[in-house]
Parts: structure tokens; sequence; C-alpha cells
């Protein structure tokens, strides 16, 4: 019989998001209406080392400087969301990286600029989340 797992993942609302007057409460309203607990939240603005250490993967990139630009140009919610297969079922939520592309219903079809301006993070993987956890809650 299959076992169901509880699992956390680190969700993130960019400063995009927060910006806008109830998104950031439409995300939060979507977690917990999936069956998702939020276990803690914290609001804060990202220094510029934990923008390197988070997108280490990028910082070569070219494009880098406005990423960097734009995830320490106001404050993010960080959470710990706790759940059923949370991580795969809070990608499925999310949508993937470009709005365009982005299923409908989806919070960055919903919500979302661009592939930089699409509203929210989450972890990709019970690895990333676990790093993810531990680099923004200690």
């Amino acid at each position: 019989m299959y076992n169901s797992v509880m699992e956390k993942t680190y969700i993130m609302i960019k400063p995009d998001a927060m910006a806008k007057e109830g998104v950031a409460a439409a995300v939060k309203q979507r977690i917990t209406d999936a069956g998702f607990v939020i276990e803690n939240e914290k609001v804060f603005t990202l220094t510029k080392e934990l923008v390197e250490d988070h997108y280490d993967f990028l910082v070569e990139k070219p494009f880098f400087p406005e990423i960097l630009e734009f995830m320490t140009s106001g404050p993010v919610t960080g959470m710990i969301v706790v759940g059923e297969n949370v991580v795969a079922k809070m990608r499925e939520i999310i949508g993937v990286t470009n709005p365009a592309n982005a299923a409908p219903g989806t919070i960055r079809a919903e919500f979302g600029t661009d592939v930089m301006r699409n509203v929210v993070h989450g972890s990709e993987d019970l690895a990333a989340a676990e790093i993810e956890i531990k680099r923004f809650f200690g």
C-alpha cells in the first residue's frame, strides 16, 4: 500500500508580489486551501549575500545583477510549508517559471509578470527544501 509522507518545503513570496495589494494574502490562501500548513513565516529583506547564496548557479550569468537588484528591492515573505507530498504539489500550484507558459489557475499564471517577476519561489525537491529552510530560517 502507498504510504504518504509528510514533507516540508520552502516557499518565498517575492518583492513583486509583496508590492501588489492582496497578492501575498492570495498566495497564502492558496497554500492553506490546498490543505497545507504554514508552519513558520517571516517577512524580511534579502541581503546581497543571501541572494548570491540562493542563486549561486546564476551568479556568473550576465543577467545576475538584474536578479540581485530585483530580489533586494523590497521585502519578501519566507515560509516553511508542511504537508503530504508538499514539494511536488506546491510546484504544481505555483506553475512553471515563465508565467506566460504557466497553466491557467496557477499562482504564476494569475499574478506573474515575467520570468523574474513571477511572484513566488518554491523548493524544487526535498534536498533543496532542506537547504533553503536552513538558509532562511537557521
